[in-house]
């Protein structure tokens, strides 16, 4: 017997999709901004030359990256509870977010700052740069240039494993579908969509990422030949 389509269900609820997206849009912008920046603080440590700073970044980076990202979630949002530190949903699916970008992007942005040459630095110290200067545009934005496209894919990444929050009830896009399936049973029709609306985040961030990319880091490209 064929399947018979009824999209009726996705337009009787697209109410309920946007504010999944919209969630998952706001989750992961948060979750990777805070994520970025200790990204960068922890690739600044990695970096730095101070053994025990070193020690502490590499021993967070290696827990996250070579635990699964649900059991992060679960223990910051079941776990941490248990020494008093309560969290709703949406406020620990950021936590683990961020978390989880903020190791990956350590690595990336180490490897970044460890590609500039050290004459580039040593020539900015000998004509008197102050050492903000110095860390901001010989570092810092040559660095992220360099690491751009692989952190725009990181990035990526992070929007895509938000669909894991909804196992904490987190109510995003993931969480909408779930939510609609369990009620209608109509699966296909509902996790096309949801398919579709991640689609359209990404593309919205690809967009975003290129147009970032021409703004502040088209110099590069020139800079490089």
């Amino acid at each position: 017997m064929g399947y018979a389509f009824d999209f009726s269900v996705i337009r009787d609820n697209i109410g309920l999709f946007v504010a999944g997206a919209l969630l998952t849009f706001r989750v992961s912008l948060i979750a990777i901004a805070f994520g970025l920046i200790l990204g960068i603080i922890g690739a600044l440590f990695r970096t730095s030359g101070n053994r025990i700073l070193n020690a502490v970044t590499l021993a967070y980076v290696e827990v996250i990256r070579n635990t699964p990202f649900l059991i992060q979630l679960f223990f910051i949002f079941f776990g941490l509870p248990k020494l008093g530190i309560r969290l709703n949903a949406e406020q620990a699916a950021i936590l683990s977010l961020a978390i989880n970008f903020g190791a990956y992007s350590t690595e990336i942005v180490r490897a970044g700052v460890e590609s500039i040459p050290k004459g580039q630095i040593e020539a900015a110290m000998a004509l008197g740069f102050k050492p903000l200067k110095i860390f901001r545009y010989i570092i810092l934005t040559p660095a992220l240039s360099n690491i751009y496209t692989a952190l725009t894919g990181q990035v990526i990444l992070a929007v895509l494993f938000t669909s894991v929050v909804s196992q904490i009830a987190t109510e995003d896009l993931t969480f909408a579908g779930d939510f609609l399936n369990s009620r209608t049973f109509r699966s296909f029709e509902i996790y096309f969509t949801v398919c579709l609306f991640y689609l359209a985040i990404v593309w919205i961030i690809k967009g975003f990422a290129y147009w970032i990319e021409r703004r502040f880091f088209e110099f590069a490209k020139y800079s490089r030949r």
